[in-house]
């Protein structure tokens, strides 16, 4: 009985995941990944699966094995940079760029197609108005998400990628890029889902509790069945959509589509009308339970940053109101925002990630804060680059034709900062 409780459990937590993780990129940017990589397409979508899921997964497994906090990986640099580096990784996938893409992608891909004459405004105020309806009781979003909303959403997948898979349409073209690898790799990081799974892991964490798994054994065990089989689902699902969006890699050229029209085209190519409303109601539900994941997540951030002064369901009020304002500004325009600030978050956040499974071994906190401070600033300098601000060596580090031209320095940073003794000493 006990382990049929784990399994079941174990299945409604990773449904649950699933449907969070898989939001308004998860249906952006593999299609038109594909689009770019044609013939390579396979090995773009593993650069992309590993930037974004795979590195989502090792987050919460760090989460799990230490505190269950954001802090517990973040910490180590200092209180205060701690809350600096959690907070804007908050917000990234919260009210500034997440949440709001949510409700903008919905628009585009859900509503224009079938509503042209629609206003952007009254779409989200509805969307968000679902959002706050399920979000507003936290103790209830992982059942709503793992046992209603996901089943419905992994139909219309299998829908739309099994017709795809049979009836192409077209032949798969040449790369359109001169690197798939990097390609990859910065989609994945536009997914933003390693950021997510920040804020992701402490709702599982405490759902995991609730349920009544207060053993770490046990809840570890929960934890790790929730991940595999959210993991298997979303690689399936991302392989299906990367390799749609390569069918037609000799149909559109990059310049024809932008990333949110790319999947309708492609739909209304395949199944006519009728698809493109399958796809409406796949983006809907998408975004809606990603939407719900993200908000009651930055809710419980906030709240448990503020010791419970800013009481949860005031603050998803907050993010609801506040998104909602954002969302309006258009998908374009987040993904342009969001663009340079991932940029810079993500190999800081990842770095840390990466250390904190190496704590028992690690005694100096300097080497923390070095291998930090130098991935923010290899980072930061890239993108000043990307502006046409000339920044010296910056694009000739190792690596850099991939997108990890942070990697090579943050490794000598921290080995640097290593070097420098520390009055305070990991325990």
């Amino acid at each position: 009985m006990k382990d049929r409780k784990i399994i079941k459990d174990s299945m409604t937590i990773g449904l649950a995941l699933f449907a969070m993780f898989f939001g308004a990129g998860s249906l952006i940017f593999p299609p038109y990944l594909g689009l770019e990589s044609g013939t390579s397409w396979f090995l773009g979508f593993l650069c992309f699966i590993i930037a974004d899921i795979g590195l989502a997964f090792v987050t919460i497994v760090a989460m799990v094995h230490g505190d269950g906090s954001v802090s517990g990986i973040t910490g180590v640099v200092g209180k205060i940079p701690a809350h600096i580096i959690n907070t804007a990784a908050i917000v990234c996938i919260g009210p500034f760029l997440a949440i709001p893409r949510t409700a903008a992608t919905t628009y585009e891909m859900t509503v224009v197609p079938l509503l042209p004459d629609a206003g952007i405004l009254i779409v989200s105020i509805v969307f968000f108005g679902l959002t706050w309806l399920f979000t507003i009781r936290a103790s209830k979003v992982i059942d709503i998400l793992g046992n209603v909303l996901t089943p419905a959403l992994f139909l219309c997948l299998v829908v739309l990628i099994g017709a795809g898979i049979i009836w192409p349409v077209g032949e798969i073209g040449a790369p359109a890029v001169e690197n798939v690898v990097k390609e990859g790799v910065l989609n994945g990081y536009q997914a933003m889902d390693v950021l997510a799974a920040l804020g992701f892991a402490i709702m599982i964490i405490q759902v995991t509790k609730q349920k009544g798994y207060t053993e770490p054994k046990a809840a570890t065990k929960v934890i790790t069945l929730s991940c595999l089989l959210s993991g298997v689902v979303l690689f399936l699902v991302y392989c299906g959509l990367t390799y749609l969006g390569a069918t037609v890699s000799s149909v559109y050229e990059l310049a024809q589509v932008n990333q949110a029209s790319l999947i309708v085209e492609i739909t209304e190519d395949i199944l006519g009308f009728k698809g493109v409303v399958i796809l409406g109601i796949v983006v809907g539900l998408a975004c809606l339970t990603t939407a719900i994941g993200l908000t009651s997540a930055s809710a419980q951030y906030f709240n448990g940053l503020t010791g419970g002064k800013w009481k949860y369901e005031s603050v998803v009020t907050i993010i609801i109101l506040f998104s909602l304002i954002v969302s309006n500004l258009g998908l374009s325009a987040i993904i342009r925002i969001a663009t340079p600030v991932l940029s810079v978050v993500y190999p800081t956040v990842v770095t840390l990630i990466c250390l904190s499974f190496f704590k028992k071994k690690i005694r100096n906190v300097n080497l923390y804060k070095g291998a930090a401070a130098v991935s923010f600033a290899i980072s930061f300098l890239t993108v000043l680059s990307t502006y046409g601000i000339a920044v010296p060596v910056i694009n000739e580090l190792p690596f850099a034709e991939y997108g990890f031209n942070w990697l090579i320095p943050t490794v000598l940073g921290g080995c640097i900062g290593n070097c420098i003794k520390s009055r305070k000493q990991m325990s």
